[in-house]
């Protein structure tokens, strides 16, 4: 018979898994509490894991399309001088707007038969297999996925939490569209991180049209993290990217950090996936990719075993440790955002010369994802 899944959440996880069931001959309802499907945030870097998942599910080419192929990222100080260069080699990468990313996953997810109901917000579940909408219905579903981000009302009905970390930072993320200037140029796939203090302002082409900006911060910096953004006090603290920063507009929404991990990434008929069971900083930009990476595996999983438990078990003991050691990175590689700036200097420079600490932090990377071609 055919069996059927309830997905709590039109993110990466979310319509990945979608894709991923449908496409193995699930019936598939995603429920999206928006109105319509959109993304928080602006830009995304997609690496070469999650391109593989996309091209599995059928979404690359759209996913893709117009966004430039990232090859270099600078590391900048306070006074613009070079601290670190990376050059990402033997794997792809593409800085990509974030909605473009969505739009193509809900397109491959309908035209393999899913179901996306937007309006519509999960209020709990339960093992056995049962999503509860805030409308008072109750669902059954041979499989239920929690993929609704990290407050998730999924996990916490079945409280499958173990800890959740709030870290000391966050960031604000807008888009600007790109100047003649900026779209004739050649560095086109160039990314910059500038540092001022604890202050970080992440400069990302991603499509033809647009720049993505991200601007990180102590949590407790109120001015830096008012939104809409103070143009003056970044102007203050990074005089030198002024033409840039009076470009910002209204737009922007700030978001602290967090880590979360959980007891088990599953309880019954419930499986639990993206920030919902895994969030982690964007150090290593990698929290879409692991979305979708256990999304994917996940469908693979169900698709190798005839009892739900049991295939959700094994999906647990093999995916786990990649995204563990994935968090482990992008936790380790934010805490010198609190060192003094010479110190941070010093460990950033010594990051991007580290051939050791390049092969941890790109492991993810490079990873071949469970339910993709070698």
């Amino acid at each position: 018979m055919k069996r059927h899944a309830e997905i709590a959440g039109a993110g990466f996880a979310g319509l990945t898994a979608a894709c991923a069931l449908a496409q193995r001959g699930w019936s598939v309802r995603v429920h999206e509490r928006g109105q319509r499907l959109r993304t928080t945030g602006a830009g995304i870097y997609i690496y070469e894991n999650g391109l593989r998942v996309l091209a599995a599910v059928g979404a690359y080419a759209a996913a893709v399309e117009g966004a430039p192929f990232a090859h270099t990222r600078e590391v900048r100080d306070d006074r613009n001088r070079v601290i670190s260069v990376h050059r990402w080699k033997g794997s792809r990468v593409f800085s990509i707007v974030r909605q473009t990313v969505i739009n193509a996953l809900a397109a491959a997810a309908e035209r393999a038969g899913a179901e996306i109901v937007t309006g519509s917000v999960a209020t709990a579940a339960s093992a056995d297999g049962e999503l509860v909408l805030a409308d008072g219905r109750k669902l059954k579903a041979d499989l239920i996925v929690g993929a609704d981000g990290s407050n998730s009302a999924v996990r916490e009905a079945v409280g499958l939490l173990w800890k959740r970390k709030f870290l000391v930072d966050g960031a604000t993320r807008l888009l600007i569209a790109k100047t003649e200037q900026e779209r004739a140029a050649a560095d086109a796939g160039t990314t910059v991180e500038y540092w001022s203090g604890t202050r970080r302002v992440l400069y990302t082409p991603c499509s033809e049209n647009d720049i993505y900006v991200a601007l990180t911060m102590l949590d407790r910096d109120e001015i830096a993290k008012a939104t809409p953004v103070r143009k003056d006090a970044w102007e203050r603290w990074f005089p030198h990217l002024e033409p840039l920063i009076d470009r910002f507009g209204e737009q922007g929404r700030y978001d602290r950090f967090d880590l979360i991990k959980l007891r088990r990434w599953s309880a019954g008929r419930v499986a639990l996936v993206g920030d919902a069971a895994h969030a982690q900083p964007p150090n290593i930009g990698q929290g879409g990719g692991c979305a979708m990476m256990n999304a994917l595996s996940l469908a693979v999983h169900l698709e190798r075993y005839a009892e739900v438990p049991a295939a959700l078990a094994a999906w647990e003991k093999n995916e786990r440790p990649i995204t563990e050691h994935t968090q482990r990175m992008s936790y380790l590689l934010g805490l010198p955002t609190t060192w003094p700036p010479l110190l941070r200097t010093f460990a950033l420079g010594w990051a991007g010369r580290s051939k050791w600490l390049v092969r941890q932090r790109t492991k993810t990377a490079l990873h071949w994802p469970t339910g993709t071609a070698p």
